[in-house]
């Protein structure tokens, strides 16, 4: 998603308008998919819940990135022991939309316009919880794997690091995967013909999954001691991995 523009002169030029009329072609897209549960979003996001109901019982600082609209991740956090949240996304007008979302919580939000690879790259605030959710898999395996390791110098001694990206099969190649999901499209009868064929389009150019094996070793690589898969999708195309120490 585009970043927030505006001419000099304070009216929206035809650049803003152009962006802001992808961006909410992109968000109504989105949030057709997770109103229809097609990604698994309800499941995925309950189990972010209740896990952090369970294993965070003391208050705890919460990293989300690539948080976008961060909807799910308020609900999940909602009722929890949350006591700050930092949110990153690249998208000016998604965070506009997650403060607005994160005023169901009553701890602290700080969110951060900036490129994630970026801003793990210089964290300075120590965290107990990181997420991050169907954005690492953009990254090529080395990018991934030096995200792991700033996000292991940022997380206290006892957090834990929880991503959820899409995932090979055994024995699968990445375009095994994206032929996978293109037969996935009746499920997705609530997204138009444009709206799917920009999703395949998207993914083929930007998606690069890698198979559960090499997941958990890049976490071992980036300083973890312990991995653990948590949840696989329905339809097998993607899974959630907590990573600690």
């Amino acid at each position: 998603m585009t970043t927030d523009q505006t001419s000099t002169a304070g009216a929206p030029s035809l650049q803003a308008d152009c962006a802001q009329a992808l961006f909410n072609r992109q968000l109504a897209a989105y949030r057709k998919i997770v109103g229809e549960n097609l990604m698994f979003h309800r499941e995925v996001y309950g189990l972010l819940g209740e896990l952090l109901s369970r294993e965070m019982p003391r208050p705890f600082k919460f990293l989300d990135i690539a948080c976008g609209d961060a909807v799910a991740s308020a609900a999940a956090l909602k009722g929890t022991s949350v006591d700050r949240y930092y949110g990153i996304d690249l998208s000016a007008r998604s965070l506009q939309l997650a403060s607005e979302a994160l005023k169901v919580l009553t701890c602290p939000v700080e969110l951060r316009c900036c490129d994630f690879v970026e801003a793990m790259a210089d964290w300075s605030a120590p965290v107990d919880v990181v997420w991050i959710g169907m954005s690492l898999h953009h990254l090529q395996t080395d990018g991934k794997a030096r995200l792991m390791r700033d996000v292991h110098d940022a997380l206290s001694r006892s957090g834990i690091f929880l991503i959820w990206e899409p995932t090979l099969l055994e024995g699968e190649t990445r375009d095994d995967w994206l032929d996978r999901f293109s037969v996935c499209r009746a499920a997705f009868a609530a997204v138009t013909d444009d709206e799917f064929a920009a999703m395949e389009s998207h993914m083929r150019l930007a998606d690069f999954p890698e198979p559960a094996d090499t997941w958990r070793a890049i976490g071992y690589q980036a300083g973890f001691a312990n991995s653990d898969e948590l949840f696989m999708m329905p339809n097998r195309l993607g899974r959630v991995f907590k990573y600690w120490n």
